[in-house]
Protein backbone atom coordinates (compact mmCIF):
# COMPACT_ATOMS: atom_id res chain seq x y z
CA UNK A 1 0.00 0.00 0.00
CA UNK A 2 1.40 3.52 -0.64
CA UNK A 3 2.45 6.47 1.59
CA UNK A 4 1.54 9.64 0.70
CA UNK A 5 4.63 12.00 1.21
CA UNK A 6 5.14 15.51 2.39
CA UNK A 7 8.86 17.63 2.79
CA UNK A 8 8.33 20.97 4.56
CA UNK A 9 10.96 23.16 4.42
CA UNK A 10 11.55 24.91 7.67
CA UNK A 11 13.43 27.93 9.10
CA UNK A 12 14.05 26.22 12.56
CA UNK A 13 14.34 22.30 12.60
CA UNK A 14 14.64 22.15 16.59
CA UNK A 15 11.83 24.23 17.12
CA UNK A 16 9.55 22.15 14.37
CA UNK A 17 10.75 18.36 15.48
CA UNK A 18 9.47 19.87 19.08
CA UNK A 19 5.75 21.17 17.42
CA UNK A 20 5.79 17.94 14.83
CA UNK A 21 6.08 15.49 17.85
CA UNK A 22 3.47 16.84 19.76
CA UNK A 23 0.99 17.05 16.96
CA UNK A 24 2.12 13.63 15.86
CA UNK A 25 2.14 12.21 19.23
CA UNK A 26 5.57 10.71 18.49
CA UNK A 27 9.27 11.26 17.71
CA UNK A 28 11.12 11.47 14.10
CA UNK A 29 11.30 8.06 12.94
CA UNK A 30 14.91 9.81 11.35
CA UNK A 31 16.94 12.13 12.40
CA UNK A 32 19.61 13.95 11.47
CA UNK A 33 20.98 17.67 12.00
CA UNK A 34 19.63 19.03 9.22
CA UNK A 35 16.41 16.59 8.74
CA UNK A 36 13.59 14.67 10.40
CA UNK A 37 11.05 12.32 9.05
CA UNK A 38 7.83 10.97 10.74
CA UNK A 39 6.26 7.48 9.39
CA UNK A 40 2.84 8.15 10.25
CA UNK A 41 0.67 4.90 10.41
CA UNK A 42 -3.01 6.25 10.42
CA UNK A 43 -2.98 8.32 8.36
CA UNK A 44 -0.39 6.87 6.27
CA UNK A 45 2.15 9.15 5.73
CA UNK A 46 5.42 10.32 5.18
CA UNK A 47 6.38 13.18 6.65
CA UNK A 48 9.83 14.88 6.40
CA UNK A 49 10.96 18.52 7.18
CA UNK A 50 14.32 20.05 6.66
CA UNK A 51 16.35 22.78 6.99
CA UNK A 52 18.52 22.71 3.93
CA UNK A 53 18.12 27.22 2.54
CA UNK A 54 15.02 26.66 0.74
CA UNK A 55 12.17 29.18 1.27
CA UNK A 56 10.06 27.81 4.45
CA UNK A 57 6.97 25.85 3.18
CA UNK A 58 6.08 22.94 1.58
CA UNK A 59 8.72 22.24 -0.40
CA UNK A 60 7.38 19.39 -2.67
CA UNK A 61 4.50 16.10 -2.31
CA UNK A 62 4.83 12.37 -3.34
CA UNK A 63 3.86 9.04 -3.01
CA UNK A 64 6.35 6.53 -1.76
CA UNK A 65 5.41 2.90 -3.35
CA UNK A 66 6.35 -0.13 -1.47
CA UNK A 67 7.40 -2.15 -4.30
CA UNK A 68 8.74 -1.59 -7.97
CA UNK A 69 5.24 -2.60 -9.46
CA UNK A 70 3.74 0.05 -7.50
CA UNK A 71 6.19 2.55 -8.48
CA UNK A 72 6.01 1.72 -12.22
CA UNK A 73 2.25 2.09 -11.99
CA UNK A 74 2.70 5.53 -10.31
CA UNK A 75 5.31 6.36 -13.20
CA UNK A 76 2.20 5.85 -16.07
CA UNK A 77 0.58 7.79 -13.92
CA UNK A 78 2.48 10.46 -13.52
CA UNK A 79 3.35 10.18 -17.04
CA UNK A 80 -0.45 10.39 -18.50
CA UNK A 81 -0.97 13.74 -15.79
CA UNK A 82 1.68 15.48 -17.27
CA UNK A 83 1.50 14.45 -21.36
CA UNK A 84 4.51 12.49 -20.61
CA UNK A 85 6.54 15.40 -19.24
CA UNK A 86 8.86 13.42 -16.19
CA UNK A 87 11.99 13.53 -14.72
CA UNK A 88 13.78 9.97 -14.38
CA UNK A 89 16.29 9.95 -11.53
CA UNK A 90 16.53 6.39 -11.46
CA UNK A 91 18.34 5.31 -8.29
CA UNK A 92 19.45 8.07 -5.92
CA UNK A 93 20.69 8.81 -2.90
CA UNK A 94 18.45 11.40 -1.31
CA UNK A 95 16.81 12.83 2.13
CA UNK A 96 19.54 10.13 4.19
CA UNK A 97 17.73 6.91 1.94
CA UNK A 98 18.24 5.42 -1.04
CA UNK A 99 15.54 5.22 -3.61
CA UNK A 100 14.28 4.90 -7.25
CA UNK A 101 12.20 7.84 -8.16
CA UNK A 102 10.81 10.04 -10.45
CA UNK A 103 9.23 13.38 -10.85
CA UNK A 104 6.73 15.42 -12.25
CA UNK A 105 5.28 19.04 -12.22
CA UNK A 106 1.68 19.56 -11.40
CA UNK A 107 0.27 22.29 -13.60
CA UNK A 108 0.49 25.19 -11.04
CA UNK A 109 4.27 24.23 -10.57
CA UNK A 110 4.04 21.82 -7.67
CA UNK A 111 6.70 18.93 -7.68
CA UNK A 112 5.25 15.79 -7.23
CA UNK A 113 7.60 12.66 -6.47
CA UNK A 114 7.01 8.95 -6.67
CA UNK A 115 9.65 7.02 -5.24
CA UNK A 116 10.80 3.31 -3.79
CA UNK A 117 12.88 3.36 -0.78
CA UNK A 118 15.51 0.62 -1.12
CA UNK A 119 17.87 1.55 2.02
CA UNK A 120 18.94 3.90 4.13
CA UNK A 121 21.97 6.37 3.22
CA UNK A 122 24.25 8.21 5.67
CA UNK A 123 24.49 11.60 3.66
CA UNK A 124 21.62 13.85 2.51
CA UNK A 125 22.69 13.99 -0.68
CA UNK A 126 22.60 16.99 -3.15
CA UNK A 127 20.06 19.72 -4.01
CA UNK A 128 20.22 20.18 -7.26
CA UNK A 129 20.98 16.97 -9.98
CA UNK A 130 21.30 15.68 -13.78
CA UNK A 131 18.88 13.40 -14.19
CA UNK A 132 21.62 10.04 -13.19
CA UNK A 133 22.60 12.78 -9.90
CA UNK A 134 21.36 12.37 -6.19
CA UNK A 135 18.50 14.83 -5.12
CA UNK A 136 16.50 16.80 -7.16
CA UNK A 137 13.35 19.15 -6.65
CA UNK A 138 12.16 19.99 -10.70
CA UNK A 139 10.14 23.59 -10.69
CA UNK A 140 9.25 24.68 -14.14
CA UNK A 141 9.60 28.50 -14.99
CA UNK A 142 7.01 30.58 -17.12
CA UNK A 143 9.74 30.33 -19.87
CA UNK A 144 9.85 26.18 -19.09
CA UNK A 145 6.13 25.45 -19.06
CA UNK A 146 5.73 25.99 -22.38
CA UNK A 147 8.01 23.60 -23.48
CA UNK A 148 7.25 20.79 -20.42
CA UNK A 149 10.78 20.54 -19.45
CA UNK A 150 11.73 20.84 -15.92
CA UNK A 151 14.55 21.26 -13.94
CA UNK A 152 16.03 21.13 -10.34
CA UNK A 153 15.28 23.47 -7.52
CA UNK A 154 18.89 25.47 -7.20
CA UNK A 155 21.14 25.13 -3.39
CA UNK A 156 22.75 27.88 -2.26
CA UNK A 157 25.56 27.40 -4.81
CA UNK A 158 23.57 27.49 -7.92
CA UNK A 159 21.05 30.62 -6.80
CA UNK A 160 21.35 33.51 -9.17
CA UNK A 161 22.52 31.28 -12.05
CA UNK A 162 20.60 31.07 -14.58
CA UNK A 163 20.75 27.10 -15.27
CA UNK A 164 19.15 25.50 -12.33
CA UNK A 165 20.17 22.31 -13.12
CA UNK A 166 23.85 21.14 -13.83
Amino acid sequence: MKRFHVHVAVDDLAASIVFYNKLFGQSPSKQQPDYAKWMLEDPRLNFAISARGHAAGVNHFGMQAESAEELADLKALAGDASGGATLDQGETACCYAKSEKHWTIDPQGMAWEHFLTMSDALAFGSDTATQSGACCIPLRTSEEASTSAACCVPNDAQQGKAQCCG
